[in-house]
């Protein structure tokens, strides 16, 4: 794992993490991308074959302080076991999977126990992997301690026929207009925002752009009645 470069004034010894790769289960094989398929692919990666893997629960020690974090949850939090579906160390990143109904909970605790203290959530990110039959939506936190110098992830998964999260606003104030973005670009409504509405589209727009299942083109736009054609219906050059 590469060093993490310390907030300004904070101690420069990190304690390095070592952690173990999780276990990983192929979940699909994707061709091309943009979720274009045919003769119409322009975009050069017509060829350009992945398979997609999913990580599952890593096995204990996840390395360095990623254990003192998790015992330290576990003394503080009565229902831990029931609050956390699974944790994750993949990539030199720690990432508690946590269920929607403990997040309040969940994401107080790391923000005011002494030997917590991620006093920082710098936004939530939407993520749409429709594969995931009744998960599909995720909602994923940073966190960043100032007073340990360390950052960790919680991830919170949805169905798209529930895509309720509650809000953390009262939590990490900073929340705010991260939440409106996600809500505005993927769908995810967040319970108990003070004024959950649109960020970037109008507030009429049909449906939500960073949306796997959102067209790529063929949406009109107000620039002399000009529109753009799905990616199947371009030229295609040979």
């Amino acid at each position: 794992m590469s060093e993490v470069r310390p907030p300004a004034g904070g101690d420069a010894t990190v304690e390095p993490a070592v952690p173990t790769g999780p276990v990983t289960e192929v979940v699909g094989r994707r061709q091309g991308m943009f979720g274009v398929r045919g003769p119409g692919d322009t975009s050069g990666y017509g060829g350009l074959v992945r398979t997609v893997t999913r990580p599952f629960a890593s096995p204990r020690p996840y390395g360095g302080w990623f254990d003192a974090v998790a015992d330290r949850l576990a003394q503080v939090l009565p229902d831990m076991d029931a609050a956390v579906e699974s944790v994750v160390v993949d990539r030199g990143e720690l990432t508690f999977h946590v269920r929607r109904e403990h997040l309040l909970t969940f994401m107080q605790t790391l923000r005011d126990d002494p030997e917590l203290r991620f006093e920082m959530c710098l936004g939530v990110d939407g993520v749409h992997l429709p594969d995931q039959e009744g998960r599909e939506l995720h909602a994923v936190y940073p966190l960043l301690s100032y007073t340990h110098n360390r950052r960790l992830r919680v991830e919170v998964a949805v169905p798209d026929t529930d895509p309720h999260v509650p809000s953390v606003v009262t939590v990490y104030p900073g929340n705010d207009w991260h939440e409106r973005e996600t809500y505005d670009f993927f769908g995810i409504v967040f319970d108990g925002h003070p004024a959950l509405t649109r960020i970037l589209m109008p507030d009429d727009w049909p449906g939500h752009p960073q949306r796997k299942d959102y067209p790529l083109g063929g949406i009109p736009v107000e620039y002399k009645g000009a529109e753009i054609p799905p990616p199947d219906e371009r030229r295609s050059y040979s």
